[in-house]
């Protein structure tokens, strides 16, 4: 039996918990940070410092964003998944704003990441990575963050992040799609081949990358067996704690 994938809608991080669209959540996101800037503006303070931040990473499908959103009430910090973070790189308006805010608060920034992460002189940033950066470091700005994807880890400083990688079997993400978009086991399993098809094509465009190597994380989690969302939560919740214990 052929079974046509394209029909079966599958979004990264999708659960049973209603979420609002990525639109308001970027709309949120710019008026945080547009309230932040003007009572810098009054204070005279200093708008480029960022709160220390969490950024996720995972293999699609293990649950991440739900062990996010309990990490969040836990915490108090806001949650941006890959929808909001790419809904503000691909918005003309909202990336010219970001951008002006990157370059203005970060001077000399951009050329350094891009020497960090491509180790080519030559290398010339496409315009969409100049505006992922500039929206991450953007939402960083506007207030504490829990990221989810992206490669979000790669992109702010490591000394002001708490790095944590999802890990899982294939077959324990296949089981999670089946229940979620109440499919076969087949069709759910074609689905996963294709997310990670993208995510693998994503992470060698933006970060001329194969895959997320363990070295680069405080933390992996494997999925397997800390089952229960509530207990990756609290294990990230307590390293986030210790870590960051004097800002927090």
């Amino acid at each position: 039996m052929t079974i046509n994938i394209d029909k079966i809608k599958y979004i990264p991080g999708t659960y049973a918990k209603k979420r609002p669209d990525a639109a308001q959540m970027a709309g949120q996101y710019i008026r945080s940070w547009e309230k932040r800037k003007l009572e810098a503006k009054e204070k005279e303070a200093a708008l480029g410092v960022i709160s220390p931040a969490i950024c996720f990473s995972r293999k699609i499908g293990v649950g991440a964003l739900e062990i996010a959103d309990i990490l969040a009430e836990k915490i108090g910090y806001r949650v941006a998944d890959r929808e909001v973070i790419e809904h503000i790189a691909n918005n003309a308006d909202l990336s010219k704003k970001t951008v002006n805010f990157f370059d203005e608060h970060y001077p000399g920034k951009m050329n350094e990441l891009s020497a960090l992460l491509f180790r080519e002189k030559s290398f010339t940033m496409s315009d969409y990575i100049k505006y992922l950066i500039s929206a991450v470091f953007s939402m960083a700005g506007a207030q504490p963050t829990i990221f989810v994807g992206r490669g979000t880890h790669l992109i702010l400083p490591r000394d002001l992040q708490l790095a944590v990688r999802f890990i899982s079997s294939k077959s324990y993400r296949v089981k999670r799609l089946v229940e979620i978009l109440d499919v076969e086991e087949e069709a759910a399993e074609k689905k996963i081949d294709e997310v990670d098809k993208g995510q693998r094509d994503f992470f060698k465009k933006v970060f001329s990358k194969k895959d997320a190597s363990p070295y680069e994380f405080d933390i992996v989690i494997n999925c397997d067996f800390i089952t229960k969302p509530e207990w990756a939560a609290e294990i990230v919740s307590q390293a986030f704690k210790e870590k960051f214990k004097d800002f927090v």
